[in-house]
């Protein structure tokens, strides 16, 4: 395959195809589910979930539908506006639905907020105002991001092979806050690390229920068709 960022341009985050695109595979947003702020693999049920997650996804080739929430309505116009604002103070902004590296052996996907220039990427946060003076005191005065977002921002550098990320933090009322973030070799390394693992727990799980399914002592299995979504979301 191919080595280093390969880049899907036209596809709008949300979309059929976005998730057609993510389909499988460990992305940036969710790597704080396999990783501790603290750099420790994470051993817990929120990452045996996902292990489970991404294998289901892998055996299916189908993405479950999730539940929007406000606060998440709320985040795609905000991430609109806090773009459009960043454009017009710093640089211009491309957008763009997705991208992938699997550098590593594996593929790791990340769906930025935008491409600035040749080396340069936007991360938008919609937040609440609580947590936008927090960042103000606490991580801007000292060019750092929240350490929730830390994980996910230094994964889009990787994936991207980019030089540095604009995390932007917006709160319609305060001050819009944009820190730069430059790669950090210690979390990448460990943020690597662990993927790796995660991958090979993936892997252990398809494996096993393969076996589960034709092993010389199967279990029960009765093919079933997929209903459509709105009768069992509803």
């Amino acid at each position: 395959g191919v080595s280093g960022p390969v880049f899907h341009p036209d596809v709008v985050q949300g979309s059929d195809e976005w998730l057609a695109l993510r389909l499988g595979l460990l992305t940036a947003s969710e790597m704080k589910l396999i990783l501790t702020p603290t750099l420790k693999m994470a051993s817990n049920d929120k990452e045996r979930a996902h292990v489970y997650e991404l294998a289901a996804q892998r055996i299916s080739k189908y993405v479950e539908p999730h539940y929007v929430s406000d606060d998440m309505l709320r985040g795609v116009d905000d991430e609109w506006e806090a773009r459009r604002v960043y454009a017009e103070t710093y640089e211009p902004v491309e957008t763009i639905g997705f991208m992938t590296n699997d550098r590593w052996g594996f593929t790791i996907g990340y769906s930025p907020d935008g491409l600035v220039g040749e080396h340069g990427l936007i991360e938008c946060k919609s937040r609440r105002q609580k947590f936008q003076v927090q960042t103000v005191v606490e991580n801007a005065a000292i060019g750092t991001a929240p350490s929730d977002y830390m994980i996910q921002l230094q994964t889009g550098l990787l994936v991207s092979e980019r030089q540095w990320i604009d995390f932007i933090s917006y709160s319609g009322g305060l001050p819009m806050i944009t820190t730069r973030i430059y790669p950090d070799a210690v979390m990448q390394a460990a943020i690597l690390e662990a993927a790796s693992a995660f991958e090979a727990r993936v892997q252990k799980v398809i494996d096993a229920y393969f076996d589960a399914l034709s092993g010389s002592k199967p279990v029960r299995a009765v093919p079933t068709e997929r209903r459509i979504e709105s009768e069992m979301y509803v």
